[in-house]
């Protein structure tokens, strides 16, 4: 949903990228920090009902988390471990963002029902995160959909979103399920079309 803003997003980025370069700090470790400060935030913060404070560091460290993917480029230094290690520790602040409100909900005596609704939120959003890694790992792309990553910690990181944060997710998740099986139905097709084109050459042979 937010690809047509990654340029100009990008024109935020690369400068301070490029001021990042400079220094000694790896993509790898801004990876870490940014995951670090977005846990941190989230689970000391929303719990206690700080939801202002800890959406305002969580903010923060999100943004620092991006820019990881631009000093990478800069540096030159973009490869197999760092794409691991920025998509597995995804996984644990998104973790740490949902789980903090589940926690505020739940405990703070507000509403079991938003829980709820935090916990479904994580769940689709792994769900989400899987169909596109494991199209990937069979050849195929599973980049659709109206909430992705950056698009879910947006809503998410304003609590009363929760609630469209949860269609969205889930409707995500069924847009990415349908690409991949169109896509394998169309291989299947192309490869049955031509084995079928084999035999009747063979044929007139």
């Amino acid at each position: 949903m937010l690809n047509a803003l990654r340029p100009a997003l990008d024109r935020v980025l690369t400068p301070v990228g490029r001021a990042l370069a400079r220094t000694p700090l790896t993509p790898n470790a801004l990876t870490v920090i940014g995951t670090l400060g977005v846990s941190a935030g989230a689970l000391a913060l929303f719990p206690i009902g700080q939801l202002f404070a800890g959406t305002m560091v969580c903010w923060f460290f999100t943004f620092a988390d991006m820019l990881d993917g631009t000093l990478a480029r800069i540096k030159g230094t973009s490869g197999p471990w760092g794409a691991f290690l920025d998509s597995t520790l995804d996984r644990v602040a998104d973790a740490a963002v949902f789980g903090g409100l589940t926690l505020w909900f739940m405990f703070g005596g507000h509403s079991r029902l938003l829980a709820g609704v935090a916990l479904f939120d994580l769940v689709c959003g792994a769900l989400v995160s899987y169909a596109k890694a494991r199209a990937e790992s069979l050849g195929y792309r599973a980049d659709v959909g109206i909430a992705e990553r950056t698009e879910r910690l947006l809503i998410a990181l304003v609590a009363i979103g929760l609630w469209a944060l949860a269609p969205l997710t889930a409707f995500t998740f069924g847009q990415r399920v349908v690409a991949v099986r169109r896509a394998i139905m169309a291989e299947t097709a192309a490869r049955t079309a031509g084995t079928s084109a084999g035999r009747t050459n063979a044929d007139a042979q």
